[in-house]
């Protein structure tokens, strides 16, 4: 059964068209906390999403109508890689971000680990862990976090 969003939230499948947006999502969102950390590289950015963004992977978060948000889970060999995953900060502190994890994760089979990286200091780390999501390693800018599937219950 899949975890419930407010009312006013829904997901939609990406497309290809949206990478556009999806750049300036991360600009919004991680902009502020990554610059301290290793600088600001605008061009640079809106390449490495371009290079890995993947439409038939990502869900669009769209509250009232418009688009508020992203979310990629991606297959990598015996995991799910939990990526680009922002929330314009005027709807974070809501609950929303939480209800749109919820529900992402519900969607993923249970046996699979899945793994995800979060910057050094970034509030959202704490939204990871409270989904079972464990510190593996960082590196001064990441913070590798992985949750173990779960064995199904017979």
């Amino acid at each position: 059964m899949s975890a419930p969003l407010p009312g006013n939230v829904l997901l939609r499948p990406a497309m290809p068209e949206d990478v556009d947006r999806v750049a300036g999502l991360k600009e919004r969102v991680l902009r502020q906390d990554l610059e301290p950390l290793v600088g600001w590289d605008p061009q640079r950015s809106r390449e490495r999403v371009v290079e890995h963004f993947s439409a038939a992977h990502t869900r669009m978060i769209v509250i009232d109508g418009e688009v508020a948000g992203t979310i990629t889970l991606r297959p990598d060999g015996d995991a799910l890689w939990l990526e680009m995953f922002y929330l314009d900060a005027e709807h974070q502190g809501r609950g929303i971000g939480t209800a749109v994890l919820r529900r992402v994760l519900a969607e993923a089979p249970a046996e699979q680990e899945l793994r995800l990286q979060v910057l050094v200091g970034s509030a959202a780390r704490r939204l990871y862990e409270r989904h079972g999501f464990v510190a593996e390693h960082e590196d001064g800018v990441d913070i590798w976090m992985r949750r173990a599937g779960r064995t199904p219950e017979a």
